[in-house]
């Protein structure tokens, strides 16, 4: 680590080269403050595995100087970390009323609501946390409350935008605070971090206002009843739907438990307003027409268990599609999602339904910005150094070329990896540390203990399948008393492979009593044998390499009799 007291260390532990799992510290000589902790999906080489959450122990090894944990805003991938992170990292964590009214939903859910102090800030607001300060800047995003971060260090002001676009007409709130964006630059800013997600396109992302006018003609031109998918944390787009369902006298129901659960915190937070009357309860839909009806549900991402999966599927208890139902589909893929997002709008049109997706119509916009909304930011700022974050290594690429074509010098310009670390002082920044990082894989209840060796074992079960031999052996008589037994599960049905189970039992049998070893100590080399010997053959036989798991019981007469 540089012993320069006077000296920066932004450490980024997750985001970088990935989507989702934000997390970044900054660390001064004797303090730290992490920004946001979030988690990740998994992907298909993670079979079993529901969620990814950040190493932290870099962070658990300097406890004594972590004093906050600070949030930009509180979607899944910012905040969805927490419970586990705060279990072993109990620290103070800030964010604005909505953030931490959907974090404490999630502690309550980890018995942790009463063991974590949760300090509600104001956006405009300072906080500081020894050596460093942090002040809330309002932005706009997919979400209310969402913030970008001035922080402030000995060496100089970090601006780290968060997830943003530039939204003049907001549904809620106060455009994105270009004017406090334009003082920090004038000021002098020593370090831009800025969303990249959006870097790719071109233009300027439109205002979710144009959303909501899509959906007042769509519900204007519609007959039957329409079924919206959306995500249950922009509830200014849900907001927009409910409007467009009361003009035109619909009454619309919720599904899904995260997007109740949201709605209904939204709702006693007043970032929502709803009419008397307008909401009904999904038990109620078959007592009006279906031209009154509106279904606001989860699932816009095609998860396997969300609502509108099971809809899709004919597998909810409440909601089946019928004939003349409109489906709107009101997001865009999480890059690795297109497939299962593919598949259940197929089936959706298989069951009868209209789709209405984004390939075909204005139905969603980004919550993130494109070229010219960074441009404009980059502009404004002026940084000395510029490091983007939040994206796919192809955006953090562009996006460091986006601001190269402003004139920044490439050498000012950082592109980091997860656990890289940033040494910035008066005089230089450079890259010349890495702490360890990675990631922990949530499987249930259990949070690290499945590790690379046990998912290899899931993606051979799944692909190739398992060969189980079973051998009863008396050590006692020296001699196998039953066995060799085949059993087979996910590579082929026994009854239909006579033959090729038959020359594994043969192989099985001759590599046991080849490896003579009678030691009961040195069966973990005979299994091996046996194991080496089936493995070669199948793989010969059938270019498969199924799991071989060889069992060896031993068996006395005094085994037997008891």
């Amino acid at each position: 680590m540089a012993k320069n007291k006077n000296t920066l260390k932004v450490i980024p532990f997750g985001g970088l080269g990935e989507i989702g799992k934000n997390i970044t510290a900054f660390e001064t000589e004797g303090d730290i403050v992490v920004v946001d902790c979030g988690l990740a999906f998994p992907d298909g080489d993670m079979p079993g595995i529901d969620l990814v959450i950040p190493d932290i122990t870099y962070l658990l090894k300097n406890a004594a100087k972590v004093r906050a944990i600070v949030l930009t805003h509180g979607h899944e991938d910012h905040i969805g970390a927490l419970p586990y992170v705060l279990k072993d990292l109990n620290v103070p964590v800030y964010g604005t009323k909505l953030t931490l009214a959907l974090v404490e939903k999630k502690l309550e859910e980890h018995g942790l609501k009463d063991k974590v102090h949760l300090q509600v800030v104001k956006q405009g607001q300072k906080v500081k946390f020894g050596t460093i300060g942090v002040e809330f800047i309002n932005t706009n995003h997919s979400i209310a409350d969402s913030c970008a971060l001035a922080i402030e260090t000995p060496v100089g002001t970090v601006v780290h935008t968060g997830d943003f676009k530039i939204d003049f007409t907001p549904i809620e709130g106060e455009p994105l605070n270009l004017a406090r964006f334009g003082e920090l630059g004038k000021k002098g800013v020593l370090l831009l971090m800025a969303d990249s997600t959006g870097v790719e396109r071109k233009g300027y992302t439109m205002s979710e206002r144009t959303v909501g006018e899509r959906f007042v003609e769509i519900m204007g031109e519609t007959e039957g009843r329409i079924i919206i998918a959306t995500f249950a944390s922009n509830i200014h787009r849900i907001q927009q739907i409910i409007d467009a369902a009361v003009l035109y006298g619909r009454k619309v129901s919720v599904v899904g438990r995260s997007m109740e659960n949201v709605l209904e915190l939204a709702i006693e937070l007043g970032y929502m307003k709803i009419p008397d009357g307008a909401l009904i309860d999904i038990n109620s839909i078959d007592k009006y027409q279906d031209e009154q009806i509106v279904i606001i549900t989860t699932g816009s991402q095609g998860e396997a268990m969300s609502a509108l999966t099971r809809i899709a599927s004919s597998e909810h208890k409440k909601v089946s599609i019928q004939e003349g139902d409109t489906v709107i589909v009101s997001a865009s893929a999480i890059p690795g999602n297109e497939k299962y997002i593919s598949k259940v709008i197929n089936e959706l049109f298989r069951k009868g339904a209209n789709v209405i997706y984004e390939a075909l119509d204005e139905i969603h916009v980004s919550g993130h910005a494109k070229q010219e909304e960074l441009r404009i930011i980059h502009h404004l700022i002026k940084p000395k150094y510029f490091m983007p974050v939040h994206g796919e290594y192809r955006h953090l690429i562009q996006h460091a070329r986006l601001a190269e074509g402003m004139g920044m010098n490439p050498e000012d310009i950082f592109i980091l990896d997860n656990g890289d670390v940033l040494n910035i002082s008066s005089e230089r920044a450079v890259v010349d540390e890495q702490v360890q990082w990675g990631s922990i894989l949530v499987d249930g209840l259990g949070v690290g203990d499945v590790g690379n060796i046990v998912l290899k074992d899931r993606k051979i079960l799944s692909q190739d399948g398992l060969i189980m031999v079973v051998i009863s052996y008396d050590s006692e008589k020296n001699m196998i008393v039953a066995g060799p037994e085949v059993i087979s599960r996910g590579f082929v049905y026994v009854k239909e492979s006579d033959e090729l189970i038959d020359e594994i039992k043969a192989i099985s049998l001759k590599a046991f009593e080849k490896n003579d070893d009678k030691k009961h100590s040195d069966w973990i080399n005979k299994k091996n044998f046996i194991r080496d010997n089936i493995r070669n053959f199948v793989f010969e036989k059938t270019k498969r390499k199924p799991m071989i798991l060889p069992v060896i019981m031993n068996v006395t007469a005094h085994d037997t009799e008891a």
